[in-house]
């Protein structure tokens, strides 16, 4: 992929905050707080800053943003913001660090929105150490509007992702190969390999825990646990799950491998995922409701007596499930717009014949859609 500068990772950024900071001053908003820590990770500090773990964002009302890491040098590598101090300077304790830079806003609204995600107890703490601030945690927020800015992704997340997608092909091809000629046996042997080949390739990690499921495991959505040294893939439906992250983003895909002579069931199961994934593609498009992508899988599946146990789809990103869901529970204003990375992943499971699910990624695009990745199914 394209090499950024330093100059244009740190206009990158500032664009983003600048949306945060825009937010604020529309709805009259002194302060935004985000906080990453063990307790509750928080992806906008890195959307926000490039910074990767455990440190509180102050984005004011004037801009002017202020990062307070946990560590410092890492900080001051890899990080763009207006201002970095380190946590250790206020004991690593997090309500007197948003205090003392609170303190160094001037002007503006007295108003601070903390995450909602804050338990009841410290948000009292907060309202009690925050006197001259009006402490706000609380849904539809600007912490929303930040998930609301991930779900678009811009050209560098793009990018990070088609790349994410295109190491991930090269994993899927490799085991395919394996797989034929028989140096894959077991559901550890192709998690390894995808945990080594993803680390060749330049990438951070995994997406999640790879599920690698034998035809002994399969009908399980999530197979529990993720792999083991059972047979992998055996006679029957074998299914693997996996993502790989580039610079933060994730690819999401899932292979079908259908082994040797398959009773009239599984066949079945496996024609009436490849129908849903080839018809629900085609909704998958700019201004179309997401629910009705998910509608149509239901109605293909119902229409054989099946139903599909989880949501046709979802957003990745800095996450592996980010918003928007593709679900037929979603709100009918929610739509594909260009710029969102969502997956398109139809699945049945059926406890003596085995699961199927095929999962690919899709950039929605101004006038369709585009297929990133190049799961499939695979007969043996």
């Amino acid at each position: 992929m394209k090499e950024y500068t330093k100059d244009e990772m740190k206009k990158l950024y500032q664009s983003r905050r600048q949306k945060i900071v825009e937010y604020l001053n529309m709805n009259d908003i002194g302060a935004a707080v985000f906080i990453d820590s063990e307790e509750k990770r928080e992806p906008a500090i890195r959307y926000f800053t490039g910074h990767t773990s455990d440190a509180i964002l102050i984005i004011p009302q004037a801009g002017n943003s202020i990062l307070i890491p946990w560590d410092e040098i890492l900080a001051k590598k890899i990080a763009f913001c207006d201002k970095i101090i380190p946590y250790t300077k206020y004991k690593n304790q997090e309500i007197p660090a948003v205090q003392a830079n609170l303190e160094s806003v001037v002007g503006g609204s007295s108003k601070v929105e903390i995450p909602p995600s804050t338990p009841y107890p410290k948000f009292l703490q907060y309202v009690d150490q925050l006197g001259s601030w009006e402490v706000r945690c609380r849904e539809q927020s600007v912490h929303d509007y930040a998930v609301s800015l991930r779900a678009v992704k811009d050209d560098y997340e793009i990018e990070c992702t088609r790349e994410a997608a295109r190491i991930g092909d090269i994993i899927i091809d490799k085991i395919e190969a394996q797989v034929r000629s028989g140096e894959i046996k077991t559901e550890t042997d192709v998690a390894l390999l995808i945990e080594r080949e993803c680390r060749a390739h330049g990438c951070e990690r995994t997406g999640f825990d790879t599920l690698a499921a034998g035809p002994a495991r399969s009908w399980a959505i999530h197979a529990f646990p993720g792999y083991t040294a059972g047979e992998w893939p055996g006679n029957g439906l074998s299914l693997l799950d996996f993502g790989v992250v580039y610079n933060g983003y994730t690819s999401d895909t899932t292979l079908t491998i259908a082994k040797g002579e398959l009773t009239a069931e599984q066949e079945q199961l496996l024609e009436l995922v490849q129908q849903a994934a080839d018809s629900c593609l085609r909704l998958y498009k700019p201004g179309i409701p997401v629910k009705e992508a998910c509608e149509q899988a239901e109605s293909i599946f119902e229409k054989a007596k099946r139903r599909m146990p989880h949501t046709l789809g979802h957003g990745i990103g800095l996450e592996i499930h980010e918003f928007p869901r593709v679900s037929s529970r979603m709100a009918a204003d929610v739509v594909f717009q260009p710029g969102m990375l969502v997956t398109l992943e139809p699945g049945l499971y059926d406890e003596k014949s085995g699961g199927v699910r095929l999962e690919n990624d899709v950039l929605i695009t101004d006038d369709g859609n585009e297929v990133i990745t190049h799961s499939r199914i695979i007969r043996l």
